[in-house]
């Protein structure tokens, strides 16, 4: 095993910014570009981008941006632990509603990623995904935040 040398600085910024994002329904949305952006407008050198979306049916992920297949899979695992039409007692705004808030609850609300030289740090295939659990088209708002230091 090997370790990189500890790099020291102060987190003297927080930056915020809301990003609204309309979906299509069901299904995965990149937001990896409009995060690189807020990451370059606020200026961070050195710190985390924390990220949370404001809904309980829809979530965040990091995962695989180079084969769509995987995150098609996904999709497949999560509506097979999470169906629709199986008895859920919540069905007020249809059959799709409770498992969507079952598959946020096995996904997150929240991410946090580190940021080195200004540049996310994220693994080659890394991608920041909104996930849509419901069909019908929704605007899902994620407060994006950065906290460290910015380049002088």
């Amino acid at each position: 095993m090997t370790r990189s040398p500890i790099t020291l600085s102060t987190a003297d910024t927080i930056a915020t910014a809301t990003l609204t994002v309309p979906t299509r329904g069901h299904g995965f949305f990149d937001i990896t570009g409009e995060v690189k952006d807020f990451l370059r407008d606020s200026g961070g050198a050195t710190g985390a981008i924390d990220l949370f979306i404001r809904h309980t049916s829809a979530s965040l992920t990091i995962q695989e941006n180079a084969d769509p297949d995987v995150r098609a899979d996904l999709l497949t695992a999560l509506e097979r632990l999470a169906p629709e039409n199986a008895g859920w007692l919540h069905d007020t705004e249809g059959a799709d509603d409770m498992p969507a808030h079952i598959k946020t609850m096995l996904t997150a609300t929240g991410l946090r990623i580190p940021v080195i030289d200004g540049k996310l740090a994220l693994g080659t295939w890394q991608g920041i995904y909104l996930i849509e659990h419901r069909a019908q088209p929704h605007r899902r708002d994620i407060v994006m935040q950065f906290c460290g230091s910015v380049s002088r």
